[in-house]
């Protein structure tokens, strides 16, 4: 599942005005923070990376199983949340990159500082030292895009860097 997601994010990564910019693939959904310039572009972004995900999780599904698995893949379109303060985004930028530790995976990784399935290992908004990557020929990260916008690049960190264990609450 985790190449199906990683190829269905490249699909998306050409397009000019819809961008995903940080994701957290957890064991039943992925959590998103992206970037669009307007509604219709959002919309269509989002509907690509969909279409794409849904493709690879049946290959790989009909692969895993011997029969041709098809049709919907996600329960429903998706769960918009504007993003529209420096402190919204702070903290959603620490509920998707540490949401592993609301879920409670990091206890079968104890003393791991990130979660591999989301792409922390790329930012520079920790507040403390995070081990770097190991890049082996099968390290297969998720490529994002850059942000763009004022809120995702500078405005958050008006309220102070996120600690790689920071357990996101209940939202």
């Amino acid at each position: 599942m985790w190449r199906a997601l990683r190829r269905a994010v490249i699909c998306v990564l050409e397009r000019d005005r819809f961008r995903i910019v940080h994701l957290s693939i957890q064991g039943n959904h992925v959590h998103l923070i992206c970037e669009a310039e307007d509604e219709q572009a959002l919309a269509r972004g989002l509907q690509a990376f969909q279409i794409s995900a849904a493709k690879r999780i049946n290959a790989a599904l009909s692969k895993r199983t011997d029969r041709r698995a098809r049709g919907q893949v996600f329960a429903d379109r998706y769960h918009r949340e504007t993003l529209t303060t420096p402190r919204q985004c702070r903290n959603a930028l620490a509920y998707v990159l540490n949401n592993w530790r609301k879920h409670r995976e990091d206890a079968a990784r104890t003393g791991a500082a990130l979660d591999r399935f989301a792409t922390g290992w790329h930012w520079d908004g920790w507040s403390e030292a995070t081990p770097p990557v190991r890049l082996t020929p099968e390290t297969e990260l998720v490529p994002v895009a850059y942000p763009t916008c004022w809120l995702l690049t500078t405005g958050w960190r008006r309220h102070g860097l996120v600690s790689p264990w920071e357990r996101p609450g209940p939202t």
